[in-house]
């Protein structure tokens, strides 16, 4: 047991020495079963959200779909395993637009599971220095972002930034990791949606994240690891700084994430929750709303028909360009004829 623990503390931001009591009870115990979702992307819904478990989420925003920090495995860092089953099978998960990777704690960046969706995946992005991780080549293409910089295809657009985290993976490399960590604001057809990955509470750049994208449909925000506060505020946001850094980024909506799904602290079971419900009777949300979910559910948030007007659809094909009338022909000339019998 004591090297157990031993162990636990040295594994990177997201697992603390007093935890290991309740890691070695889940790998002697199997993940909760859930309702899997089978059906992840429908033609009904403009945003909608599957929340995987943990920070993994897909997310539909009309014809293009977002997975945010990928983890379909049963452990991460080969030591703490599942408490509860991933919401959705990677075989039902359909063609992935853009992954989003916000730093390399194994519970962010696991590359068993990029293995599994290889084939669904078109792109992957990854804070700077993320790319040097990616052991064994993958079949996408993968990107760094800076803070601030910004990825588009096909009228999708993902810009990265600032969250107060740590990049490192495996302890030796915090020296040169200093800057590998990130959140996103995902645009596409006027909607707009905040990643936040992990975070402890800055709210400089939380407000200047709500300045630059004015009006954000919904925020992804964590709200675990709790405790030991002394320890976890430095890297993490509680559930009443996450309802905080919510208004902060004048965000409609925000779902929370990075709970419940692995022993990630010394937190009780529904603790994060728990605090979530009592940080929001005391904060003046107005017409704000904040929607837990549950591990597989598929919460639709703007219906087709409502939301920002969604740009002219080219028809299909489109028409030929119309060609310029052909001038009329020269009259032809009259003929000569010779006024005697001669045709020579």
């Amino acid at each position: 047991m004591t090297a157990l623990v031993a162990a636990t503390a040295t594994l990177p931001g997201c697992f603390v020495a007093r935890a290991g009591g309740r890691v070695v009870g889940s790998l002697f115990s199997s993940p909760r079963e859930v309702v899997k979702n089978k059906q992840p992307v429908t033609p009904d819904a403009r945003l909608a959200v599957v929340w995987v478990g943990h920070s993994t989420a897909l997310i539909q925003i009309d014809d293009k779909v977002i997975l945010t920090d990928p983890v379909f495995t049963s452990t991460v860092g080969q030591l703490s395993k599942r408490l509860v089953e991933p919401g959705l099978d990677p075989k039902d998960l359909p063609p992935v637009d853009v992954a989003l990777v916000s730093h390399m704690h194994f519970d962010h960046l696991s590359l068993g599971s990029l293995e599994m969706i290889e084939s669904k995946v078109k792109t992957l992005l990854l804070p700077r220095g993320g790319t040097a991780y990616l052991t064994g080549g993958f079949a996408f293409p993968a990107y760094e972002l800076e803070t601030w910089q910004a990825w588009e295809k096909d009228g999708l657009r993902v810009t990265a930034v600032p969250v107060d985290h740590v990049g490192w993976r495996y302890g030796v490399d915090e020296a040169w990791m200093t800057h590998s960590f990130t959140g996103y604001v995902i645009e596409y057809h006027g909607l707009k949606v905040y990643f936040g990955g992990d975070s402890a509470y800055d709210q400089r750049m939380f407000v200047e994240t709500g300045q630059r994208f004015p009006k954000l449909d919904l925020a992804l925000l964590p709200i675990a690891p709790i405790a030991p506060r002394g320890y976890m505020r430095r890297l993490h946001l509680d559930p009443a700084q996450a309802v905080q850094a919510f208004v902060d980024l004048d965000a409609a909506r925000m779902v929370p994430i990075h709970y419940g799904t692995f022993v990630t602290s010394t937190d009780d079971p529904g603790d994060p929750l728990r605090e979530l419900a009592n940080a929001q009777k005391k904060l003046d949300l107005g017409t704000r709303v904040i929607a837990p979910m549950e591990i597989g559910e598929r919460r639709v948030f703007v219906k087709v028909g409502e939301g920002p007007e969604l740009p002219a659809a080219p028809s299909f094909p489109p028409p030929a360009p119309a060609e310029p009338a052909p001038a009329a022909p020269a009259p032809a000339p009259t003929p000569t004829i010779p006024d005697d019998d001669s045709f020579e």
